[in-house]
């Protein structure tokens, strides 16, 4: 029998509930906000915080009628409560020093979301972070090394839409190298792959989805880097929160394992 809610009924066409969405999407940006405090270079390079620069990029690449919001580590519940949570069609994560400082609370809240059709779109180092070990199920572990590569992005899917008016290839002139084993389930898509300048590769643009939720890691992102400046960075995290924004969610329920004794869809179609 499924561990499922004792309480979990059949539940008929006309009573699924669809989670709300807007066309336009609603988008919380979420940062760590801890080198922009503690390290004079970052400070410089993001002087009102990574998210903020993140934000910003966003709002100048989406459509009209988008909303884009900042939370950030310190605020209470981490700025993401049930309230936010549930105006947020898209999330976006930069995390690296307080991985473990996240609640666990909130991680299981934002996996649920996501589970629900929340969009959650993953930058570089918080491929360890809790939410994306939580959705992916593996370590998420790398190699890397911090020595001014140059990272060198090629698109291999083309027609995916978080590749659309990206240049083919584009450069990240300086960088943090990320490189293979990249412990991480299959990409249901791969949009994009890095070379670096000692001739690592990496899975540098990865799609999954789980439930009804789309999720998206892009690698670049390192702090003392002006990475996030860049338009052509901008312009695929924009196109991945269009990617993974759903205005229309299905209507099947997923939240629950309803008993369906013999006979239940014949009455459910009378």
């Amino acid at each position: 029998m499924p561990r499922c809610n004792a309480r979990a009924r059949l539940l008929l066409p006309q009573a699924l509930k669809i989670p709300a969405m807007s066309q336009a999407p609603r988008v919380t940006v979420w940062g760590e906000n801890i080198h922009e405090h503690r390290n004079p270079a970052v400070r410089a390079i993001y002087p009102d915080g990574m998210h903020a620069t993140i934000a910003s990029g966003l709002r100048s690449h989406l459509p009209a009628g988008s909303t884009v919001n900042t939370a950030t580590l310190q605020e209470a519940e981490h700025g993401l409560t049930k309230e936010v949570l549930a105006a947020t069609d898209v999330l976006t994560w930069w995390g690296h020093l307080a991985h473990d400082k996240v609640d666990d609370a909130v991680v299981e809240r934002v996996a649920q979301r996501v589970l629900d059709g929340m969009g959650l779109i993953v930058l570089h180092s918080g491929h360890l972070s809790k939410i994306l070990r939580r959705m992916l199920g593996t370590r998420c572990t790398l190699r890397w090394r911090e020595a001014d590569d140059r990272e060198v992005l090629w698109t291999v899917s083309p027609a995916h839409p978080i590749a659309h008016g990206v240049p083919q290839p584009f450069i990240v002139p300086r960088h943090e190298m990320y490189g293979e084993y990249f412990d991480i389930p299959a990409p249901d898509e791969l949009v994009f792959i890095s070379n670096f300048t000692g001739g690592e590769v990496f899975r540098s643009g990865c799609c999954w989805v789980r439930g009804k939720g789309r999720i998206f890691y892009f690698s670049p992102g390192h702090e003392t880097y002006p990475v996030f400046h860049q338009p052509e960075i901008q312009r695929v995290l924009a196109n991945a929160v269009t990617w993974s924004h759903q205005p229309q969610l299905s209507a099947i329920d997923t939240t629950n394992c309803p008993m369906t004794p013999k006979g239940w869809f014949e009455r459910a179609a009378d």
